[in-house]
């Protein structure tokens, strides 16, 4: 299995951090990751589908699955 890219091992890493304050987390996907959160959602989105990053980082995207999951029965 190929190793999950640097960039997506990125969001990982930022999707594990806790956010104080509203816009916290906006901000820091900007300045760190030079993306528009709209962009950065998208691109969580598809990881949570990867195998390559649930073998990364089990917790945060089975964590992450079950946040999806939730929402899509609350619609």
């Amino acid at each position: 299995m190929d190793e999950l890219p640097v960039r997506e091992r990125r969001v990982l890493a930022l999707e594990r951090r806790g956010f104080s304050g509203p816009g916290a987390k906006e901000r820091a996907i900007r300045e760190e990751l030079g993306l528009v959160p709209v962009r950065y959602y998208q691109l969580l989105n598809a990881l949570l589908d990867d195998p390559r990053a649930l073998a990364h980082d089990p917790v945060t995207v089975n964590r992450l699955r079950r946040v999806r999951e939730a929402r899509r029965s609350e619609r």
